[in-house]
């Protein structure tokens, strides 16, 4: 099978170092990282002979520019490749007319045959390797190395500096991308309802430091006037922007049904029938919870998810695993969701969380709900935001492999 190759692009794209000289020295090519590497440009470099576009410094005490002719007629004359190791050769420094900055190379030169045998291009991969010339490394090699072994170091030592170069750039790029990422998810978190509940509920959004870090994982508070107000937290299976933009999908309409259909069964119905038309949506789970602060119960139903726990201030808890259903989307025919509910009283916490928060990998869920209620039952007594971060403190491990949604409310 025959490959079409744009071996341009392909050489653009490598991080050595390469140039392309014709039978007569003159320069025919040069890749993107020769032109980092010796700061010239390509207009430059082309259809010049390389020894007057990069010619040798007049003040080195060894004649390089004759080793590095003799090497290149050597492939000429022979049709074999010819390596040069550690083999100095300055340039002429672009912010000094005149001058030339110190440089130390390991050369490879290797024809390329036309079709009747004879040398027709040569090609020059040179790494710049004056840093390891000056570096400890290099004066720790003894007369008992081969030229060859202080070559290959060289080239290992030039390839190491070019991979933490690519290191930190990765590291930069991530943070960026973090940055924006976080952003992003916290638009889509926005709850402007949240603002008329500063002192009775704290939310928190932790994203997976594996991912992204935009996530499908949800919080949502919603008031019904005059005196009800409706939370909700949900979790879309997997990372990254689709499952992202199926939870903004799903919170969004899961927020405009219960404005119109208090009922937490209902709203939940509603978004299972929704959730079945979205590509990646049928595995979510969310649960919503109705709290009337008249009457001071709450009404609840579960998709799949987490029960909520009612901490009282002695410690003791109730789940709220009275009403739970398989996931959104899950079924293929629509069937009517549980509902459920139960009194609270003044002073109760109801802390509303996705899995990320307790589950761990092989662990029975029972025992990551029993590590749950134990450390709230230590921080009964916290305000709501004290309450959330001592929560995480001590619940999360450095470097979760999930995102975490939290709401906790003072009833």
């Amino acid at each position: 099978m025959t490959v079409d190759i744009d071996f341009t692009a392909f050489f653009d794209a490598t991080p050595s170092p390469y140039l392309m000289l014709d039978t007569d020295l003159v320069i025919r090519y040069a890749n993107t990282a020769y032109l980092q590497t010796t700061g010239r440009s390509r207009d430059q470099l082309i259809g010049k002979y390389f020894f007057d576009a990069l010619p040798a410094n007049p003040g080195t005490l060894d004649d390089t520019q004759q080793d590095l002719k003799a090497s290149l007629r050597r492939v000429l004359d022979t049709g074999q490749s010819d390596t040069l190791v550690l083999q100095r050769y300055d340039i002429p420094a672009l912010d000094q007319p005149g001058g030339f900055e110190e440089r130390w190379w390991s050369e490879i030169h290797t024809p390329i045959l036309g079709p009747d045998g004879k040398v027709r291009w040569i090609v020059q991969r040179a790494e710049d390797v004056t840093a390891f010339v000056h570096s400890r490394l290099a004066r720790q090699l003894t007369e008992e190395f081969t030229e060859r072994e202080k070559g290959m170091a060289a080239e290992l030592y030039a390839r190491a500096g070019e991979l933490n170069r690519l290191n930190l750039e990765l590291r930069e790029a991530h943070a960026r991308e973090r940055q924006v990422a976080v952003a992003l998810q916290e638009a889509m978190l926005s709850a402007p309802d949240l603002e008329h509940h500063t002192d009775n509920i704290a939310v928190r959004y932790l994203p997976a430091t594996a991912s992204l870090n935009v996530c499908g994982d949800w919080y949502d508070v919603v008031d019904l006037p005059p005196d009800r107000y409706a939370a909700a937290v949900g979790d879309v299976v997997g990372h990254g922007l689709h499952a992202a933009a199926v939870m903004g999908m799903l919170r969004s309409a899961l927020s405009a049904v219960i404005r119109a259909t208090p009922s937490p069964a209902q709203a939940l119905e509603v978004l299972g029938l929704y959730a079945r038309s979205l590509d990646g949506a049928t595995a979510a789970t969310a649960v919503k919870v109705l709290i009337d602060t008249r009457s001071r119960l709450i009404i609840y139903s579960s998709a799949g998810h987490p029960p909520p726990v009612l901490l009282h201030p002695d410690g003791t808890f109730e789940l709220l695993d009275q009403a739970t259903d398989p996931p959104l989307g899950a079924r293929p025919h629509h069937v009517p969701r549980p509902q459920a509910g139960l009194a609270s009283t003044r002073g109760d916490t109801l802390v509303m969380y996705t899995d990320g928060l307790i589950e761990r990998r092989d662990e029975d869920i029972d025992a990551s709900l029993a590590r749950l209620t134990t450390a709230l039952a230590q921080v009964s007594t916290l305000a709501p935001d004290q309450l959330a971060d001592a929560l995480l403190d001590r619940l999360v491990a450095e470097g979760t492999d999930d995102d975490i949604a939290l709401i906790v409310i003072r009833l």
